[in-house]
C-alpha cells in the first residue's frame, strides 16, 4: 500500500472508531449503564477534566445531526450498539475475573511464573476478541452510513482530533512551565 493510501486508511480507521465509541455512549439506557461501559472512558475531556457522558452523548447527537442521519439509519446504529455494548460487558466480567486472577497469583506465598504467563495468554486472547467485536460493530456501523455521511463525519471527527491534540499540548506546555 502506497504512504498515502495507508494514511487514508488509517484516517478512515480512526474516523470509524470514533463514531462507533461515541455511538456507544449515544445508546446507552441512563448513567448507570454508561458508568458500567468499559470503553466509557475512552471518550472526549469533560468540563472539569473528567470524563463525561453527557458529552458523548452530546457529540454523537451533533455528528448524526451534522451528516443528516435518517431515523432509520439512527434506529440500526443503536441496535449495533446494543449488540456490541452486550457482547463488550460480558468480556469485560471475564477480563475482570482473569485480572483478579492475576493479582491473587502475584500475591501468593509463592509466585508461579507459569500459572501467571497462562492467565496473561488468556487474556491476551480475550483482548485479540474484543478487538475483533469491535472491528465488526465498526464495519457494521460504517455501512449504515452513505459515503458522503461518512466521510463528512471523517472530517468532523478528524477536526475535533486536531482540537484535542492541541488542547493537550497546550496542557503538557502548561506543566513543563511549572
Amino acid at each position: 500500500m502506497k504512504p498515502q493510501a495507508t494514511s487514508r486508511w488509517l484516517m478512515g480507521a480512526t474516523a470509524a472508531l470514533a463514531m462507533l465509541g461515541a455511538s456507544v455512549q449515544v445508546f446507552a439506557d441512563d448513567q448507570a449503564a454508561a458508568a458500567s461501559d468499559p470503553m466509557a472512558h475512552h471518550g472526549m475531556p469533560g468540563r472539569e477534566g473528567g470524563w463525561q457522558h453527557r458529552d458523548h452523548h452530546e457529540h454523537m447527537a451533533f455528528l448524526l445531526d451534522a451528516v443528516d442521519a435518517t431515523d432509520a439509519q439512527r434506529a440500526q446504529l443503536k441496535q449495533i450498539h446494543e449488540a456490541a455494548h452486550k457482547d463488550m460487558m460480558a468480556q469485560h466480567e471475564s477480563a475482570k475475573k482473569l485480572h483478579e486472577q492475576i493479582g491473587e497469583l502475584l500475591a501468593a506465598p509463592t509466585v508461579d511464573a507459569a500459572a501467571i504467563e497462562k492467565v496473561r495468554q488468556q487474556l491476551q486472547a480475550l483482548h485479540e476478541a474484543q478487538s475483533k467485536r469491535m472491528t465488526q460493530s465498526l464495519i457494521d456501523a460504517a455501512k449504515v452510513l452513505n459515503p458522503a455521511q461518512r466521510a463528512k463525519m471523517h472530517s468532523l471527527i478528524k477536526k475535533q482530533h486536531e482540537r484535542m491534540a492541541e488542547h493537550v499540548h497546550g496542557r503538557e506546555a502548561q506543566h513543563e512551565a511549572h
